[in-house]
């Protein structure tokens, strides 16, 4: 069946049941409280608010598109990133509890929710003390509408996307809702290909010239089930079950050219067969009490994922044409356990919340490398090598929740952590082990002047664990000579965090914060004769002083913009290495335009740009990179069917450059990974569209970091 038949058929294929958000509200009272009947944008002592249904564009567009319209947000969507700008290692929530999705399948979830559902998109800049302190940069909180009308809808989507190559996905679901039960299902796919071009440059007494040429071929299917059953007004119980099987497979064409000094004594080219399936399943069972006007919630997570990878791989000594065929085989079993309570009690003059929390993670892998040596492969017991890790993590809070008269609010927050880990390398009969425990505060106070102009400062300590790879000392061969190591003695880097927050109207919102980041790790690369290896390692402070700027409003009724900028200074120490750092500034701007067409509201012109000015941070320099965007949207059938026609980075502008310096070498990048593309999508929405999209999720991030 040809792709274009497979992307008409499933605009009509059967999806049963979405989710209803559980989203409990509560007094904030660091929300600051702004004059307009329809703002677009808010700010509150914590986090940024776009307030996606008072958007023109609130309908016909997927959870991609919208968080791509989010000030402060950058998402690339090829390479499966989520950001705040000037920060990385964002965590998503939908209705303020964790989702457990990152790379591919973060950003095939959020294709599959639509823009008729979100209510409001929240980014978190300094969580408080309830959330895991697992991050640096914070949380993108997605608030879905709510609506108590009773009843069934569902909606069918399917886009078609041309870059180099072809791919095409789709999703549908059908919710349903009474007075007891909410309970959905959906199912989605995908089946997308891209090219990507990477050239790395190693230059120092020996060096690595190198240049790859990739295919990317992946593709899925997934399946979510969600139910929550009310056994009483004041008790609810429920589970969510997540099944996916995905395929990341690449087709690899490197070259490399290595030298010592200025004498070429060394030229391959490698033919790379990538093949990786991944097969997860993820459990959340949930039971919320409400005791009068106080709550107490209780939770319970599983995850596993069976990911094996197929590498085949043929190196060819271009100056005698002779050959190294090798085989890599990996075989990895996570498994992640985790079980929390958590308590609310709201009193008449202050709000109490706190809890505890306990999760278990397990990473076993066994990493086999064979050479294909008289028609037959033998296995390299030198370069294989069989992995056990496990982490525990043991974790409370307790925060307060204040007013002091009409104009001032506070809130302060106190979480502890301890995590224990154990890695063993059966293979080199090696051993590390960490154990420590730390305190993680958080505060916040907001100062209303008047209706027009509110302040707010707020400070929180975070930290960023190593994720498993990063961990584990296997070697991942890209050639015989060049190979990725984790680091089994990582340690995990602190982050301090200090804002302070203006906003005038609903129209200008300024941040100005410092972010002081002790013992970070990074990927790191060294040249030992021509054996190029690669290894994450703690390697620099640093300190980070930033300033943005938001401002939005409509002209002439049919213009809506939002333009945003945002400058940062670096000031990094490196600590070994001989790493040179590169201290200096960032600039950031974007802006968002959408034009109503016609007096019906249904149908628009977008128009988005965004630049990235040549910046420093740690040892690296980065050079200027941008992406103009465009694209219509039409609705059709009272607004049942939206069709989207859209165009990525039209000037082929987003590709990466940049420098890493040390004091014995430089390295280069200078990569493109196909963003510029043509996407046409379409939505049909049927049923009661008045029900709501039930999408719960439960507080299970440490997920996140099984990659």
């Amino acid at each position: 069946m040809s792709k274009s038949t497979l992307l008409i058929s499933s605009l009509f294929s059967i999806s049963l049941f979405g989710q209803v958000e559980d989203s409990i509200k509560i007094k904030n009272i660091e929300t600051v409280v702004l004059e307009g009947k329809k703002k677009i944008f808010e700010r509150k002592v914590d986090r940024f608010i776009y307030n996606v249904q008072n958007a023109m564009v609130s309908e016909g567009s997927s959870g991609v598109e919208v968080l791509e319209n989010t000030p402060l947000l950058k998402i690339d969507e090829d390479k499966g990133l989520l950001s705040i700008v000037g920060k990385s290692g964002v965590s998503v929530m939908v209705n303020d509890r964790m989702l457990n999705l990152s790379g591919a399948e973060l950003i095939n979830y959020l294709k599959s929710l639509r823009s008729e559902n979100i209510a409001k998109i929240e980014v978190i800049t300094t969580p408080p003390a309830k959330y895991e302190a697992q991050g640096n940069s914070g949380i993108i909180n997605i608030v879905l509408k709510k609506n108590q009308n009773l009843g069934w809808n569902g909606y069918l989507n399917s886009y078609y996307k041309q870059s180099t190559y072809d791919g095409f996905g789709g999703s549908g679901g059908v919710n349903y809702q009474n007075e007891k039960l909410k309970t959905s299902v959906k199912f989605r796919g995908y089946d997308d290909e891209k090219k990507s071009i990477e050239n790395f440059n190693f230059i120092g007494v020996n060096s690595d010239l190198g240049r790859d040429e990739r295919r990317d071929m992946n593709d899925g299917l997934g399946m979510n089930v969600n139910l929550d059953y009310s056994l009483s007004e004041k008790a609810t119980v429920g589970f969510i079950y997540d099944l996916s099987k995905n395929h990341s497979n690449m087709d690899i064409d490197s070259k490399s050219r290595y030298f010592s000094g200025t004498q070429n004594i060394l030229n391959t080219n490698t033919d790379s067969k990538h093949r990786s399936t991944a097969n997860s399943q993820l459990l959340n069972l949930f039971y919320d009490q409400k005791l009068g006007e106080h709550k107490l919630s209780f939770g319970a997570n599983y995850y596993g994922n069976l990911p094996e990878t197929n590498v085949n791989f043929i190196t060819t000594d271009l100056a005698n044409q002779s050959n190294q065929i090798v085989r890599n085989l990996s075989y990895v079993d996570y498994k992640i356990y985790s079980g929390q309570g958590d308590l609310s009690l709201n009193f008449k003059n202050i709000k109490v919340e706190t809890g505890l929390k306990y999760s278990q993670f397990s990473n076993s892998s066994d990493i086999q490398y064979f050479n294909f040596i008289n028609n037959d492969y033998e296995m390299n017991s030198e370069r294989s090598n069989v992995f056990q890790y496990d982490e525990k993590n043991y974790a409370a809070y307790l925060s307060a929740i204040k007013d002091f008269g009409e104009k001032w609010s506070a809130k302060f927050g106190l979480r502890y952590e301890y995590t224990q880990t154990d890695g063993f390398s059966k293979t080199t009969q090696s051993k590390s082990e960490n154990n420590y425990g730390q305190l993680f505060p958080t505060a916040y106070i907001s100062y209303e002047a008047n209706e027009n102009n509110q302040f707010s400062l707020n400070y929180s300590k975070r930290i960023n664990r190593p994720y498993f790879r990063a961990l584990n000392p296997f070697r991942w061969y890209s050639n015989p000579y060049n190979y990725f190591a984790g680091n089994p003695i990582l340690q995990p880097s602190f982050n301090h965090n200090i804002e302070f927050n203006y906003i005038f109207k609903s129209k200008f919102s300024a941040n100005i914060y410092y972010q002081r980041s002790i013992d970070n790790f990074d990927q790191i690369s060294f040249l030992d004769g021509i054996n190029m290896i690669s290894t994450y390692e703690n390697y620099f402070n640093e300190n980070t002083f930033g300033l943005n700027l938001n401002y939005s409003n409509t002209f002439f009724k049919f213009w809506e913009t939002n333009l945003s900028t945002s400058l940062t200074y670096s000031d990094s120490q490196i600590l070994k290495f001989d790493a040179l750092p590169q201290n200096g500034q960032s600039f950031y701007y974007s802006t968002n335009n959408t034009f109503q067409l016609n007096k019906q509201k249904t149908f628009f012109l977008l128009m988005n740009y965004w630049q990235n000015l040549p910046s420093k941070s740690g040892n690296n320099f980065s050079e200027s990179n941008a992406n103009f965007s465009a694209g219509i949207k039409v609705s059709l059938i009272e607004k049942a069917l939206q069709i989207n026609l859209s165009v990525n980075d039209i000037f082929r502008q987003s590709g990466y450059k940049g420098t890493v310096y040390f004091a014995d070498n430089i390295q280069t990048f200078n990569n493109y990974w196909d963003a510029r593309k043509f996407t046409f999508s379409a939505t049909y929405n049927f049923g009661n569209q008045k029900v709501k999209n039930n999408n719960r999720s439960i507080d299970f991030d440490e997920k996140n970091r099984a990659n």
